[in-house]
């Protein structure tokens, strides 16, 4: 007998909450010989005959399943990863049964009255200019983009160039100037947007990876400037007030890449940390980090909408449908997209003001003490923390990667490395709503454990 959708529903509802009860006890990284087994299962041609939906289903969770990272635990402190409070994941299990085309009103009214007031809802939050346009786009590569797209086509303008009609070519040129700790995908939507090396002048940045705001040239014609609310690995800020006092005037256009700081606008804790983001440009940022939401969303703001409209807007006789509203079309790269506003309806829903402000507080006193037991642990802690960001290492670096790999490949938690400043660390981010400090107590017994191997390791034989 062929699997009816109520029966579907309830194998995936039941796979579901197989694997978000095992999370608390499995490993947080996958173990080889699962990785390697997926890998060999899938190494297939394409099938000649159909598959039941049943069937497929038992496959991805059955083999798919062990090899999994488990991002969603609350001792996964890798990349930034927010996990999925239950409201967002169940609003996206919905919106995906809905399965809305959300480029505007008309393909979609639920989705755009969910995009309009999500959007809203965020910009309350983090205290942005309620007139400001906003996209959902898929995380903060993309809202970068969308945001810088802006930017060029405003500055051209300042300077009397049409870039719709005229184009790059034989344009004036654009000074982009970046901080000596800019992200890297800030240069990957750069090169996307038509600039090159030569384009782009370096700040230095201070020990904490800011930028030196004494160190900005002056500016003269078109300039765009990309600040930091919140660096990659010591999650300090740029300030973003006194860039913008300094070369507004000149008329540079001041961005914010801000995909997990710009949440610290989101409580009256921390709002010292992000004081005078609000003198930007745009602002760059993603829900799937520290709001928590289902992968994969970020979240682009433009205070200059038109700016915006004529970076993104698109033509086509087919789409005019006689609504007069705004639509999404116009204001992201995505013409066909996924009604990703829901997930961030509900987290906004679910949270409340409070709610949202103190996820993101105990997540930084996590980070501070996990600081501090890192330190009893004889780990030198290389940043200030001021966030959720927490950098470390031991005697050297090869005993820092000694330690990181026996955590890793012990599974209690996961955490990435970096270098800074020149040296390599162990960075942990802390960001997740699952996270408890049971969890942050289990991870630092791991690193004390972790310690110890390595140490006894290290001992000349006979000592």
């Amino acid at each position: 007998m062929p699997t009816t959708s109520a029966d579907l529903l309830e194998q995936i509802r039941s796979r579901t909450q197989r694997y978000l009860d095992s999370l608390p006890t499995r490993s947080v990284f996958p173990d080889a010989l699962a990785v390697s087994a997926l890998a060999k299962a899938l190494d297939t041609n394409l099938p000649d005959d159909q598959t039941s939906a049943e069937e497929v289903l038992a496959f991805i969770d059955t083999l798919g399943t062990p090899a999994t990272v488990a991002s969603a635990s609350g001792r996964y402190f890798g990349f930034v990863t927010g996990g999925s409070l239950p409201a967002a994941m169940a609003a996206h299990n919905l919106a995906t049964a809905w399965d809305q085309n959300s480029f505007s009103h008309v393909s979609s009214p639920a989705a755009a009255l969910f995009e309009e007031a999500a959007l809203r809802w965020l910009k309350e939050a983090l205290d942005l200019p309620r007139s400001a346009e906003g996209a959902f786009v898929t995380g903060a590569t993309m809202a970068n983009f969308t945001c810088l797209a802006a930017a060029r086509h405003q500055v051209l303008a300042y300077a009397g160039w049409d870039l719709q009609t005229q184009g790059l070519r034989n344009s004036p040129g654009i000074t982009i100037v970046v901080g000596e700790e800019v992200h890297a995908t800030i240069y990957k939507v750069l090169g996307l947007l038509g600039f090159g090396t030569k384009d782009i002048l370096t700040v230095p940045a201070d020990e904490q990876g800011r930028m030196r705001v004494d160190a900005i040239p002056s500016i003269s014609g078109p300039t765009i400037i990309c600040v930091q609310a919140g660096n990659v690995n010591s999650g300090a800020f740029d300030a973003v007030g006194e860039v913008a006092a300094r070369t507004h005037a000149d008329g540079a256009w001041v961005h914010v890449d801000g995909a997990f700081g710009l949440w610290a606008r989101a409580t009256p804790a921390l709002a010292h940390v992000g004081k005078g983001l609000d003198a930007a440009d745009s602002w760059a940022t993603d829900a799937h980090k520290w709001l928590n939401v289902p992968y994969d969303c970020g979240v682009a703001v433009v205070r200059n909408t038109a700016a915006l409209r004529q970076a993104m807007s698109i033509s086509g006789a087919y789409l005019l449908q006689g609504d007069t509203r705004g639509d999404a079309i116009d204001v992201t790269p995505d013409s066909s997209r996924r009604a990703r506003a829901v997930d961030v309806w509900a987290a906004f829903k679910s949270l409340g003001r409070a709610g949202l402000a103190a996820l993101i507080e105990r997540n930084c006193t996590q980070a501070k003490t996990l600081a501090s037991g890192l330190r009893e642990a004889s780990a030198v802690v290389l940043n200030e923390v001021i966030l959720n960001q927490v950098v470390a290492r031991f005697d050297d670096d090869t005993m820092t990667a000694q330690v990181l790999r026996h955590v890793q490949d012990g599974g209690e938690c996961w955490c990435g490395g970096t270098v800074w400043q020149g040296q390599q660390a162990i960075r942990i981010s802390v960001s997740s709503w699952a996270t408890s400090d049971e969890d942050i107590e289990r991870a630092l017994v791991a690193f004390r454990e972790a310690v110890r191997a390595v140490r006894a390791a290290r001992q000349p034989p006979g000592n």
